[in-house]
């Protein structure tokens, strides 16, 4: 069965508190999601991190208030988990609803899909359930996800499980 991982929207406006979105307490997962790039990068395992990438005038900001914009700093990535992996730009919260995400499943030829990042009940829920509807295996790592609403988060967990997904660790993903 081949792997590839899967770190969804782990941007500076989400993941540190000075950024348009900032997910509180996302900063508290960097250190787990460098730990998950490395191992993937070192063991010849593909990774994909996915990337808001919007213009100024972007229609997502009818829904959610600017963040990502191309070009800024808040579009980028943390600097400690950035390892040679493939950057995927995605206009919207779903990944699926990208243009090239099927061409990036087929390219990637993964059958099992370890998936972490952030917002977990908006873009890595879409992720995952985007994934499992294409028939992959997916594993959502707990301790590399941030929500921002406990009961949202917990209800994407119960679906995930009912849907054949799986919660795992970093632990135990890299022990795999």
């Amino acid at each position: 069965m081949s792997l590839a991982f899967l770190d969804i929207d782990t941007q500076i406006d989400f993941v540190f508190p000075a950024g348009a979105l900032y997910v509180p307490g996302a900063e508290r997962i960097l250190p787990t999601i460098a730990q998950l790039n490395q191992y993937a990068m070192d063991h010849g395992i593909p990774l994909v991190s996915t990337a808001c990438a919007h213009a100024e005038d972007d229609a997502e900001f009818h829904t959610w208030p600017p963040h990502c914009i191309l070009g800024t700093v808040g579009q980028g990535k943390p600097a400690a988990l950035l390892v040679g992996q493939r950057i995927f730009e995605k206009q919207t919260t779903d990944l699926f609803l990208s243009a090239h995400a099927d061409a990036l499943l087929a390219e990637l030829n993964a059958d099992e899909f370890v998936v972490y990042g952030v917002v977990t009940e908006i873009c890595v829920k879409a992720a995952a359930l985007g994934l499992l509807q294409r028939g992959k295996r997916v594993i959502v790592v707990e301790d590399a996800i941030m929500h921002l609403d406990p009961a949202a988060a917990a209800s994407f967990f119960a679906e995930l499980k009912a849907a054949g997904g799986t919660l795992s660790t970093s632990r135990d993903v890299c022990l795999k």
